[in-house]
Formats: C-alpha cells, structure tokens, sequence
C-alpha cells in the first residue's frame, strides 16, 4: 500500500464527518478508547493543550503552538480541517508529519482497527497521537473535531484546558441553546486542570464555573483579564496587525505585530496570551521575547491558511473559513470596513447547516455567484441561490467553485472586493 492507496483508504472507506455528516458522528468515546488501547495509548505519553470552542479553536490552536516553538519547545499540533493536504493535520514544529508515516500507519493497522470501525477522525487522531509519541515531543496542541465532551480527542493527557467561545454551530449534535451547547464543550475540562475561557458571554458563563467547581479547575476568563487596544494594519502588500496589549489595565505589550489579519483575531490573541501565562505558571519557560516573536510569525511557524488570507490584488481578493452566524458576521463586518467599489461574493454552504440566519446576514447590494464544493455533503448551488433569492439576493448558480471564482475575477474590476467562503471547503478549493 503506497501514499495515494493510504489516502483513499482514509477518505473513501471511513466514514468521514465532513464530507457525508450525520453518518460519521460517533455519540461516545468506546471507538477511540479501542483504538487507543491498541495503540498503547500514545496520548498519555506527552502533555497536550487541549482546545475546544465554536469559532477561533483553529487559530488559538495555532497561536500557541507558534509561541511554543519560538520557546524551542518540540510542539505538535493537531487540527482539522485541513484545506489542501491531509498532512495539514498533523505538524510537529510546523512541518507536516511525512507521507511515509502515514503509509505505514495505515499499513500497520489496518487490519486491527477493522473490527472498531472506526471514523476517518478517530482513526487520524490516533495516527497524530502515536506519531507525537513515537517523536517524543514536549507538548501537543490538540484541537477538538466538533465537541467537546464526546469527541475523540478527549482522552489526551492535557495539561491545559482552553475553550474560545461559544456560538451555535452544530446545534443538531450538540444541542440548540447556548447553555447545551457549553455543557458539551465543557467536557473537555478535566480534574484539576486549570481551563481558559477565551470569551465571557452571560448566557456560558455559568456553565464554565460550576463545571471548574466540580473538577476543582482553576478557571480564568481571558478577556476579563486582557485587552487588544489601538489595532490598526500596516502595509500594504504584506499586511501586519499592530496592537498594543494590556493585562489589568496596564501596559503589557506595545506595537505587538501579527501576521493574521483578520479582525476576529484580537479575541484569539487574548485567549493565546492568558493561556501562555498559565503555560508560564505550569513551569514552560516563555520569554516576553518568545510570545512576540511567535504571534508575529504564526502562518510560518504553523503554516496556516484560510484565516483572511489575501490571494490576489486589483482586485482585492480574499478568502475565509467562518462558516456560521457568528463567524460569518465578523468577517461581513470587516469587509464593509475594506474599501471596494463592488463586492463579489463567491458563496458556498454544506447541506446541514442553518442557512437562513446566515443569508439574512448578507448584503443585498452585492454580486453573487453561488457553487458547490465537490464533496458529498455540499449544498447544491441551484437550491442555494432559491434560497437567497427569496431574501433579495441575486446572482447565478455554477457547478464548481473553480467556475464561480474565474467569473468572478473576470467580472470585477481593479476597485472591487472578491471574496470567497460560507465553508472551509469553498476555500479549500479556492486557494
């Protein structure tokens, strides 16, 4: 079984959550205890920083794996989804686990998980955790699939809890309030383990300190505790954020710089920072030095993509993964604030979602091109674009995303805004 034959096994044997839905989902952990038992339960080997959260886990996730490695610290780092290679999942020190190790662990254990059936997430999640203990690393920095309590990832030996906010998403698995959907992240957090809470929201808050109270959890809400003031870009063709940073009022970092754009990302810089400070106390030796130099060059130390990346200029293009109410709304709002003369939005949903909120969030003075990404679990362009016409969206429906996205750069001029998303696959095709 050679590389190509491994991946396909992956993709078109295991049922696959973000490509078919519902029919991967797993309501318990009994797959992924199996599993890692064969294993030799590799998580227990290396401490883990465990993150969980509606929108922002992906990008705290990397922040802090980036601080990490500027700490020299040998720091793995497991996400998903990934955009263009699966091997975007797992990293250790930025760089991509290698094909070979892939090859041979699906080579190795194929036959033996066979009888689990396992899902694709399950099965890679046990292939980064025997991978992170076969390369002995200091720390992993491990982001949760969908959940929380019930996902697979939470049976890591963490160190560290983080959970970055609360939004709906989901709501079919993980339950249509607030208040459920936090209990459900929550169960992340682990008996004496200190957690982090990125962003205080009335309707949570609760949630958070009665389940600290009951693991006798530290609990810490970041935003309580720092602040992102006087942000601003710099440059034009490599653009930077600039801030300053302030813990208790009071001065903490001036003209700290970022290479993430993205307006949403001042809150996940916040959660980043209290979860350093708490790495700190832990007794990880992270210097001032350390945590500027890593949040200044996170996509080269993580590689990470799709977070308000900027594919082209006259015009403007730009692309991101917010794929709900609240993710979407951040990213609306800062394409209002970037001056265009017309927007076009090259616009995409998986079937399972409410999409309703979300086109309601829409501007109705934009242009339109609706698509399809090329996975199973894609809503169909032409049941889309009936969706948002009924809303006083126009536009037109194509059958790929690589025809959406020509059209649109041949419609817009060097003024306009094109933007692409609605689902990490939209962009995944895209870029």
């Amino acid at each position: 079984m050679n590389y190509t034959q491994s991946l396909d096994y992956l993709f078109s044997q295991l049922p696959m959550f973000h490509r078919i839905g519902a029919a991967a989902y797993k309501a318990n952990l009994d797959n992924t205890i199996s599993l890692c038992r064969i294993l030799g339960n590799p998580g227990n080997k290396f401490p883990s920083v465990h993150i969980a959260g509606t929108n922002g886990k992906g990008s705290v996730s990397h922040i802090i794996a980036s601080v990490l490695q500027e700490a020299g610290y040998k720091t793995g780092l497991y996400t998903s989804p990934h955009l263009k290679d699966f091997r975007e999942r797992i990293r250790i020190n930025g760089r991509k686990i290698p094909k070979s190790n892939i090859t041979e662990f699906v080579k190795t254990y194929k036959r033996s998980f066979e009888p689990i059936q396992p899902s694709f997430f399950e099965y890679t999640f046990g292939m980064a955790a025997r991978y992170f203990a076969d390369e002995k690393v200091d720390i992993a920095v491990i982001e949760t699939g969908m959940g929380g309590r019930l996902d697979s990832t939470n049976v890591v030996n963490s160190i560290l809890t983080v959970i970055s906010n609360i939004g709906y998403d989901h709501t079919q698995f993980l339950g249509d309030t607030l208040e459920k959907i936090a209990i459900e992240k929550a169960g992340i957090i682990k008996p004496g383990i200190p957690v982090i809470i990125g962003e205080t929201r009335n309707e949570t808050k609760d949630v958070f300190v009665r389940k600290a109270f009951e693991t006798k959890s530290q609990i810490c809400f970041a935003d309580e505790k720092f602040k992102a003031a006087n942000s601003k870009k710099t440059g034009k063709h490599n653009p930077k954020f600039r801030m300053d940073i302030y813990r208790e009022d009071i001065l903490d970092f001036k003209d700290l710089i970022c290479d993430l754009t993205g307006n949403y990302q001042l809150k996940n810089i916040i959660t980043a920072f209290q979860s350093v400070e708490t790495l700190k106390s832990l007794g990880f030796e992270i210097t001032p030095d350390h945590l500027r130099q890593g949040i200044k060059k996170i996509r080269k130390n993580t590689g990470l993509q799709g977070r308000w990346q900027i594919l082209g200029r006259n015009p403007l293009i730009v692309c991101d993964t917010g794929h709900n109410v609240d993710g979407i709304k951040l990213v609306l709002q800062q394409l209002k604030e970037t001056p265009h003369k017309t927007l076009h939005i090259v616009l995409g949903f998986v079937k399972d979602k409410n999409i309703d909120a979300i086109i309601d969030l829409l501007p109705k003075d934009a242009c339109y091109y609706y698509c399809k990404a090329n996975i199973p679990r894609g809503l169909d362009q032409d049941k889309l674009r009936a969706s948002c016409l009924k809303k006083g969206l126009t536009g037109k429906s194509y059958p790929t995303v690589k025809l959406a996205f020509e059209t649109a750069k041949k419609n817009a001029d060097k003024e306009d805004l094109i933007f692409a998303g609605g689902s990490t696959f939209i962009v995944a095709e895209v870029i």
